[in-house]
This record gives C-alpha cells, sequence and structure tokens, in this order.
C-alpha cells in the first residue's frame, strides 16, 4: 500500500488523499473492532456496516479520480471504460468473493465462525481488492495462519483447550494490514 500510495501522489495527488484516508479508516476500525472482539467476541454492525460505505466511496473515488487524472482519459465514453474495467471491479468483487468464502465457511461449520467475522470479510476484500487478487488471497491466508498460530500457542500454554473460542475478527484485520503492508501493489 505504501509504494502504491508513492506512485498515487505523482500520478493523481487527490486519489492520494483518497487512499490516505481509506488506510487512515481502516487502521481506526481495526483497533475499535480488535478491543470489542477481544472483549466481548462480538463485531458490531454499528461499525462494520458503515465501513462499506466508507472504504466504497474513499477507495472508488480514487479510481475515478486516478482514471481521470490520466491524460487522454478525458472523455466520457474512455473515462467509462476504464473505471468499470478492472480497478472498479476488483474492489466490489474482492469484497464479494471474500464475503462468500467466509459465509460457505459458516454454513459448513457454524460454532467455528460467527456472522460477524462474515461480514468484516466483505470489508477486508474490497481493501485488499483495491490493490490486486494476491492481496485478498495472502490477507486471506495470513489471517487463518496467524489465528492458527494463537491457537497452538493457547493449547501448549494450556490456557485453552480445542474447544476455545477465539476472536478471529483481530486475526483478519491483521492478515488484511500485513498483505497491504507487506506486498507491493
Amino acid at each position: 500500500m505504501i509504494r502504491r500510495l508513492g506512485e498515487l501522489w505523482e500520478a493523481a495527488p487527490p486519489a492520494f488523499w483518497l487512499v490516505l484516508a481509506a488506510c487512515a479508516y481502516f487502521a481506526v476500525m481495526a483497533v475499535r473492532l480488535t478491543v470489542i472482539d477481544v472483549r466481548h467476541h462480538l463485531l458490531p454492525n454499528r461499525i462494520v456496516f458503515p465501513s462499506y460505505a466508507v472504504a466504497g466511496a474513499l477507495l472508488l473515488g480514487a479510481v475515478i479520480s486516478l482514471v481521470l487524472s490520466v491524460p487522454g482519459s478525458g472523455t466520457v465514453p474512455d473515462a467509462a471504460a476504464q473505471l468499470f474495467g478492472v480497478p472498479a471491479l476488483r474492489i466490489v468483487a474482492g469484497g464479494a468473493v471474500l464475503w462468500l468464502f467466509y459465509f460457505v465457511l459458516r454454513l459448513v461449520y457454524p460454532p467455528g465462525m460467527g456472522f460477524g467475522d462474515v461480514k468484516l470479510a466483505g470489508v477486508l476484500g474490497m481493501y485488499l481488492g483495491y490493490l490486486g487478487w494476491s492481496h485478498v488471497f495472502a490477507g486471506t491466508f495470513a489471517a487463518f495462519l496467524l489465528g492458527g498460530l494463537w491457537s497452538i500457542a493457547l493449547l501448549a500454554s494450556r490456557r485453552g483447550t480445542l474447544k476455545s473460542a477465539i476472536p478471529f475478527g483481530p486475526f483478519m484485520l491483521a492478515g488484511a494490514a500485513a498483505a497491504m503492508a507487506v506486498l507491493p501493489a
């Protein structure tokens, strides 16, 4: 994400500010949801649902701003073709695919995944989809890796059992943040 911000600063400063605002919102949302999920095993709708609108508006706004700043895209048909091409669709599709993946996991084994995690997955998919499909995969993989390592640590320290419930939202957020920070855009 940092490399993407550097590119945006040079190519389209308005897109830079929109993506920076999206990152700041992500950080605030992640901290709030992590604290609540750790304490209460809950990802409140009052935070998750508005995040769809905020992430969508900021990320799609960045795509629109970038498309409009490209020389030669001044005509409406050219700009529309670029806008509704890969970048904008990837944001929406990333959210939908990740939501669906977590929904299927919830259907297969309901005690293993809360519906708050399913709802959060859509938001994270939008952020990761903005960067690319490799980010969607890596962020999801990192979430399960981190959650699995935490579970193993709880078992090894005898602070948990195989039946212990752990809040998965913080691992989803950490996995997405790691993919956004580490992988090149």
